[in-house]
């Protein structure tokens, strides 16, 4: 199995300070701390480095805009850096959100990114949350046009000696892009599924890596069912190394030391960093971000997916993280294994994306994750192996 860490990047400060009579304002110049986001950089960078000589198979950052949940505003850029520092960490880009950037110029990032790292970029990609389109100024209705019309932009410069296109909202003449990438016909593809009917119907049509679901459960299962029922329009199978899970850990010799060190970070996340200027779903529902059929694979509708506020949008005190903890690989080395393998058997997934530092995690005890899980987690994790796709064998049989 390939074990990757998720890093979100986040404002190495709690932001906390700023409230007033409990409210955050939205932050500005004067809330912004220069050497706070010079520390935040070249600390997690240090981390990256670190994950290849702990023998990490990948490290995965993302795109995020005007929040200090994560400064990852340009993952690109950070790619770049990370690929001069490294020699065989994979490093997925988690992702680059299509609908809000310029397709050709996003071919050619990823074209060189590929050449800059030797072949180990994978190349994710997404619509966004909500709240980038309100950012860009990018109408919300035509998030699923523009992300279609993006990706086949950059799939033609990839692989075609030069095209031509012409549509709704992008058009080319005669266009050849130079560097090419290095892995052929273009760098692996992969794509979230957090419960959208055309997400699951485009990565099958693509053969996208995918992560099915926020969370274990309905929602997960149902995605997988249905991207068999697609999959299989194209005379496919899934794989269990095209499917990813992510999953929240952190070790500690206990379960309650896990939950004392850990949960004050994951209470910062919920409720602060994620609900710091959000967009909510009352105000997409307006839109047509979501179709009118985009859960009917959902046995539970939207429920448990990001359509709905409340799957990640709550309040958390430390009660909160002791029930939620009793679920999750947070305590000693064996139970995180336990955990993250059966969940990674239950999803089918031969692929895991560690989450090991929410929030506002100190540097140092970033850095003690990750040689703790390193050298007591990583090698039986890397040593299991998932061959089946229980959910998509569930698919077939009813068929």
């Amino acid at each position: 199995m390939q074990v990757f860490v998720f890093d979100w990047t986040a404002y190495a400060e709690n932001v906390d300070k700023f409230r007033k009579d409990g409210e955050l304002p939205r932050l500005g110049k004067a809330h912004f701390e220069p050497q706070v986001a010079i520390d935040t950089y070249r600390n997690h960078v240090e981390a990256w480095v670190e994950l290849e000589k702990q023998g990490f198979d990948g490290i995965a950052i993302n795109e995020h805009h005007g929040t200090p949940f994560g400064l990852g505003n340009s993952p690109n850029l950070m790619a770049a850096a990370l690929s001069q520092l490294t020699e065989k960490i994979k490093i997925l880009v988690y992702a680059n959100l299509l609908p809000i950037h310029e397709p050709l110029r996003l071919a050619e990032e990823i074209a060189m990114l590929d050449c800059m790292t030797g072949g180990r970029l994978i190349c994710g990609v997404g619509r966004g949350a909500p709240r980038e389109y309100k950012i860009f100024n990018v109408p919300m209705d035509e998030s699923r046009s523009r992300f279609n019309e993006a990706y086949e932009v950059m799939h033609r410069a990839w692989t075609q000696d030069s095209f031509s296109f012409d549509g709704e909202h992008y058009q080319f003449n005669d266009v050849a892009i130079w560097p090419r990438p290095v892995q052929q016909p273009h760098p692996p593809v992969w794509v979230p599924l957090t419960g959208s009917k055309e997400t699951i119907e485009w990565a099958a049509e693509h053969d996208a890596t995918i992560t099915p679901g926020i969370f274990a459960g309905p929602v997960r299962e149902d995605t997988l069912r249905y991207f068999a029922q697609c999959q299989a329009k194209y005379g496919r199978k899934v794989d269990p190394n095209k499917v990813s899970i992510m999953v929240d850990c952190y070790v500690a010799d206990s379960k309650d030391q896990a939950i004392d060190e850990y949960g004050e970070h994951l209470m910062y996340l919920f409720n602060t960093l994620l609900r710091y200027d959000q967009v909510w779903q009352s105000d997409v529902k307006k839109t047509k971000y979501y179709s009118s059929t985009a859960f009917e694979h959902l046995r539970d509708g939207a429920k448990g997916t990001l359509a709905e506020d409340d799957t990640v949008f709550n309040e958390w005190d430390i009660d909160t993280v002791r029930g939620a903890a009793q679920h999750m690989p947070l305590g000693t080395a064996d139970e995180i294994v336990e955990r993250i393998t059966a969940e990674c058997s239950d999803a089918g997934a031969n692929n895991v994306l560690l989450v090991i530092n929410r929030g506002d995690m100190p540097h140092e005890k970033y850095m003690n994750q990750i040689r703790r899980i390193g050298e007591e987690v990583l090698p039986r994790l890397q040593a299991h192996n998932v061959t089946v796709v229980p959910h998509a064998e569930l698919q077939d049989a009813a068929e």
